[in-house]
Formats: structure tokens, sequence, C-alpha cells
């Protein structure tokens, strides 16, 4: 029997979830077909109706939909709470619950790629202010780094700073040259770096040279910011880890069985993708 279950955002042709959860992991048993869906943010009640009438056994969210999907949610855990937005769905006995992975992948990813990432707790940059951005917040605040959080709007980055608390200090993307001297890690966590697209005007020189840069975007694996940080000399670590380790515990809420990241999959996975 073949277990359903989805991904959706907007964009969504970039995403790798299908390919993880539906072949990629090396020691399950279960058969999990997952479909990627655009779903336009005012049809997404109406998707919900379809998972407490079990459709699917749940899925995955993406860019722009986990702020929106966690007010829809007829619960979600404590954790998804605190940073306020949703990136895993399970639906079971007509309810729709919701939990957040991607702190876990973030630190997991970070962790594995640059072990000593947090020493001297050097104040990161964070480039954008939505749903991913909550997640990597809380995560920074859990392991005690100051945070730069940079964003389009400067108000909206303001707002984020003030529900998640600590030590954040907010400001706009024009900021970053300004911020960048005292900065140990930069992590972009908005869809700029997809398509080819980059951020204008970003002097990445600036940063210290043992700093650290990152990029949730997985696609292309080595984005422009990526690209740039790595021709000054500077540490990177691309987004594709991230996926993978949020989707450890995503799969096993859903399907039962906790899956392994492995060197192989990573190459599986990695292959799929622009360098």
């Amino acid at each position: 029997m073949t277990i359903k279950a989805f991904v959706i955002g907007h964009p969504i042709a970039h995403s790798r979830s299908p390919l993880i959860h539906g072949t990629g992991w090396p020691n399950t048993i279960s058969t999990a077909a997952m479909r990627p869906s655009t779903w336009p943010r005012p049809e997404l009640p109406g998707f919900f109706q379809r998972l407490r009438v079990g459709e699917f056994a749940g899925g995955n969210v993406t860019i722009p939909h986990k702020e929106a999907v966690f007010a829809l949610c007829d619960s979600v855990d404590p954790l998804a709470r605190t940073i306020g937005a949703v990136n895993t769905l399970v639906a079971r006995d007509g309810k729709v619950h919701g939990t957040n992975t991607d702190y876990l992948g973030f630190l997991g990813n970070l962790d594995a790629g640059a072990p000593d990432w947090s020493a001297g707790n050097k104040p990161a940059i964070v480039l954008g202010a939505g749903g991913a951005a909550r997640a990597i917040l809380v995560a920074l605040k859990s392991r005690g780094i100051p945070v730069i959080l940079l964003n389009r709007t400067r108000s909206t980055a303001d707002r984020l700073a003030t529900e998640i608390g600590g030590d954040i200090r907010a400001g706009e993307l024009t900021d970053f040259n300004i911020a960048a001297p005292s900065a140990g890690l930069v992590v972009n966590t908005t869809s700029i770096g997809m398509h080819g697209s980059r951020f204008d005007g970003f002097n990445l020189d600036l940063l210290p040279s043992d700093a650290l840069v990152t990029d949730i975007v997985y696609a292309p694996l080595v984005t422009p910011l990526l690209d740039d940080a790595k021709a000054r000399g500077l540490r990177i670590v691309d987004g594709l880890g991230m996926l993978l380790h949020q989707a450890v515990p995503g799969f096993e809420a859903r399907f039962g069985v906790r899956p392994l990241v492995t060197k192989k999959l990573r190459a599986k996975i990695e292959a799929t993708l622009e360098h």
C-alpha cells in the first residue's frame, strides 16, 4: 500500500522532498509517495479539509506558506508555537498537527558542516524575516548567538525581533555592509539565490576572514551568495544538509520509521542539483 504525502509551496519545482521521502531513505520499508503541489494562499483552507478527511498522511511546507499554515492547524507542538511557523504537517483522526523541524535541520546542518561554527559567539547576520527565519532565530537563541536581523522591510524585522525576543537587532538589507565586520555567521533565509538571483550591494570582503556563510536555498547547491563567499576564501555550508536533517523527524511522524541521513543519500540528491 502506498502512503501519500505532499510538499506545498510557491515556487515548488525546486523541491527535492519528493525524492528524499519517496525513494531516498536507505533504511525505510514504507512506500511513501510525495507529490509537490503549488497552492495559492487563499486555497490553503480547502487543502486542509482534504487533509482532515484522510487524503494524505501529511507533508512538508515550504516558502511562503510556513506562517499561513500555522493558523490552520488543529494543534501545534510547543516548539512550533514558539517559532510561530510550521514546516511539517501530520494528519491523523480527522485533525492536522503542525510541527517545525527547520530548527533541528538548521542546527544539524551547521554542526555537521562546520562543528566550531558557534565558537566565540560573534553576531550572526540573518537575512529575511519570514517563516524560515523564525526557526533559525530560535535556534541561534538556543546557542546564545546574538543576531542582526536584516530584511527588505524594516518594520517586519522589528516585529519579528520583538516576538522572538533575546539579543536581536533589526535593520534593512542595505545595512549589511555596516554589520558585516563584526559578524561570525551569515544566514540567508530568503528565496534569493534561486534562478540566479542575488543580493545587490553586499561587500563580503567586509566580513572577518573566519566568518561562515550559509544559505537555506539548495537549488542551486551553490547559490550566488555562497559562490561569492567561497571566492573570497570564506567558509560556506550549503542548504542541502538542512533539508535532509529537517526531513528525518517529519518522516518518522508520518510513517513510523526513523530514517538515516547518509553520504549516499546526500550524493543521490546532490546529483540532481546545479552546482
